[in-house]
């Protein structure tokens, strides 16, 4: 950002109400109605207020029927994007905790005049409804998978395993942190089918033990030999056995990743194909799955893969 940029949009953000206006359309969308009554200011003045914030590409607005509903913009400019966060996170005001407090009522009466569903049509996975929500959805497709005999790499504390295990023969889950290990055994030691141990992804010691489904879930970026762990991926495979693996693309946000402790900057479904294919596997399948709606937009892509 230059220092015109910079001006400019301090300028814009030195006005209380747009920064009313983003803290709220950073929570919901709204219509310049709804708005204006959890404001308590008059319509034209929102929607001047408004136009300024999408000139800036601070606010974006779709139309369903009549209404314009209004948002703050997922995909401004990173560096723009970092400046309002700042300044919202860092607030702590008053006038801001009244109209956090008015908001409920306000898309309470929306949803009594419209219906909750028709409000949110298009865009309904960015809203809450009472018990709809990913892990719930998660849980209940997971009931029509069978997956057989499966490794869990890299498997943190163990949530991916609780959600499989109902439906998996035997699950064992890998991690080469010490507390991860300890704490995944806690969390599923009520499944006799699980195993969780300490190890290496670059080298599995797993004896004769071979799978029908290798997770490699957010693994690869901690990984300074990605194609050592498709080799062994591979190694432990069962003939017609599969390996899904998700990781972040390629990016270049060293500094964000960093604290993570990632090893690397994600990759390209080009790089993933071509080691699966290197390790003797054939790729089903490899597609972006995300891409973040903050900055700096992370995406995430999958390849599936079967050992002949």
């Amino acid at each position: 950002m230059d220092l015109s940029t910079a001006s400019t949009a301090l300028r814009l953000l030195a006005d209380p109400t747009r920064v009313r206006l983003l803290a709220l359309l950073d929570r919901e969308e709204l219509t310049v109605a709804e708005l204006a009554a959890v404001l308590h200011l008059a319509q034209p003045r929102v929607s001047t207020h408004l136009a300024k914030l999408k000139e800036a590409e601070l606010v974006r607005d779709r139309r369903a029927g009549v209404s314009a509903y209004y948002r703050a913009n997922a995909e401004a400019d990173p560096t723009l994007a970092a400046l309002v966060a700042s300044l919202r996170d860092t607030l702590s005001d008053a006038l801001l905790r009244e109209d956090a407090e008015r908001l409920p009522a306000v898309l309470a009466q929306r949803a009594r005049a419209e219906g909750w569903a028709d409000t949110v049509a298009g865009d309904m996975e960015r809203h809450y409804s009472p018990g709809r929500t990913w892990e719930t959805l998660a849980r209940s497709l997971l009931q029509l998978l069978a997956t057989g005999d499966v490794l869990d790499i890299a498997s943190g504390d163990g949530v991916t395993a609780e959600l499989l295990a109902p439906h998996a023969h035997s699950i064992v889950c890998i991690d080469s942190s010490e507390r991860v290990v300890e704490a995944a055994r806690q969390r599923l030691s009520g499944f006799a089918n699980v195993e969780v141990r300490t190890g290496d992804m670059h080298a599995l010691d797993l004896a004769e033990h071979r799978f029908d489904l290798v997770l490699l879930l957010h693994a690869l970026t901690y990984s300074t030999e990605p194609q050592k762990v498709f080799d062994e991926v591979a190694r432990v495979l069962k003939p017609g056995g599969r390996v899904l693996a998700s990781t972040l693309g390629e990016h270049d946000h060293r500094a964000v990743v960093e604290p993570f402790d990632h090893r690397n900057l994600g990759f390209a479904c080009e790089q993933l194909t071509a080691m699966a294919r290197k390790a003797g596997l054939d790729v089903v399948s490899c597609e972006r799955l995300s891409r973040e709606r903050r900055a700096p937009h992370f995406e995430v892509i999958s390849l599936l893969a079967r050992k002949p």
